[in-house]
């Protein structure tokens, strides 16, 4: 809904963009199939996949056919800072700032002996490699952090792994299979209110409880973690409003402001080169985040832009600022905990970068 949300603006603007819709799915077959599609038809820019693997499997095939792609919650760390000729961007902020951020939230909370249980994909391998470094070096020592197959269906082995090891704490660093971890680790008689737990944004959900155990959510309660937040307060102040209107109440909003913005800074460098063609406004993209006099929306970007100024547009997940590879060089994080309720309740905001 955001990515439409931000054609309906630019195109009321007086932008003439056409949105086509694909599925990149969690698997590398479907998101090849789509971006093939999309290639066929022309089309000269792409905003996602969601998954940082999915995206690994289709950047040279994108990038390659000198389209630009847009992901707005790849996190994994060093995706497309290479290789892609330009061509690939984020609105989200790289893992290389969240894995920290977590490490001291955890530190903080008084864990000194944690247990990471992630994929064995670009996310937890990447997640992992600055978590780790990042806790040890706050005093933390890690007692397990063997890494599982993201197809796995059955987590009894890791869970009693995990156990063994003698943890005070566990970070999980999964995806939709998450929730079944936690089945396996409530069955086990190690959920949440037998050790702290703590999450990211991969599984991260309003009402996380009730993905759990619809029947009781409150089984989810005390699990804590991080996500890019999504509504900082540096954010354009229209678009909280704006989202849930034109998604509806309930949607959830994780990533829809990073969503908006990348489907915005592709339509702003488009503008500035005056063309639509990738290979003309790619180049751009960088430049229409930093330096230049600050804007929020696409209107008055614009505007900007027709009188020659040099434009630095910060949006709904606030300031981009990119580096030169593409991505944020800071972020912002929510912190949170499940509450009685089983629901996702953010406790505090923490800029990072």
């Amino acid at each position: 809904p955001s990515v439409q949300l931000a054609v309906d603006d630019m195109n009321a603007a007086g932008a003439n963009i056409t949105l086509t819709t694909g599925d990149s799915g969690t698997d590398a077959d479907i998101a090849n199939a789509t971006v093939d599609s999309h290639l066929a038809d022309g089309i000269q820019g792409i905003i996602g996949a969601a998954s940082s693997g999915t995206s690994s499997s289709v950047i040279d095939k994108v990038t390659g056919a000198q389209v630009a792609q847009c992901s707005p919650s790849n996190t994994a760390a060093g995706l497309g800072t290479s290789g892609d000729d330009g061509f690939y961007f984020r609105t989200a902020p790289s893992d290389d700032l969240q894995a920290p951020t977590l490490a001291n939230l955890v530190l903080d909370d008084g864990f000194a002996n944690v247990a990471i249980v992630s994929r064995a994909d670009e996310y937890g391998v990447g997640f992992n490699q600055f978590f780790i470094p990042a806790f040890e070096d706050g005093g933390g020592t890690v007692t397990y952090s063997e890494t599982y197959a993201p197809e796995t269906t059955s987590f009894d082995d890791v869970v009693a792994d995990v156990v063994a090891s003698g943890p005070d704490a566990v970070v999980v660093v999964a995806f939709e299979e998450g929730f079944q971890i936690m089945i396996d680790m409530i069955a086990a008689g190690v959920g949440p209110d037998a050790i702290q737990i703590y999450i990211t944004d991969g599984f991260a959900n309003e009402t996380f409880g009730e993905k759990i155990d619809p029947n009781n959510p409150s089984v989810g309660a005390g699990v804590r973690g991080t996500q890019p937040s999504s509504a900082p307060a540096s954010g354009a102040s229209f678009f909280p409003a704006a989202f849930v209107e034109a998604a509806g109440e309930g949607t959830p909003a994780i990533f829809a402001a990073h969503s908006y913005d990348c489907a915005i800074i592709f339509g702003l460098a488009a503008l500035q080169a005056g063309s639509g063609a990738a290979a003309d406004w790619a180049p751009l993209v960088v430049d229409v985040t930093r330096g230049g006099t600050v804007c929020n929306t696409y209107a008055d970007c614009a505007t900007l832009i027709a009188a020659g100024e040099d434009i630095d547009y910060d949006g709904a997940a606030g300031p981009l600022n990119f580096l030169d590879v593409g991505e944020p060089g800071a972020g912002t994080y929510d912190i949170y905990e499940i509450n009685a309720d089983g629901v996702l309740e953010v406790l505090e905001q923490i800029d990072v970068g």
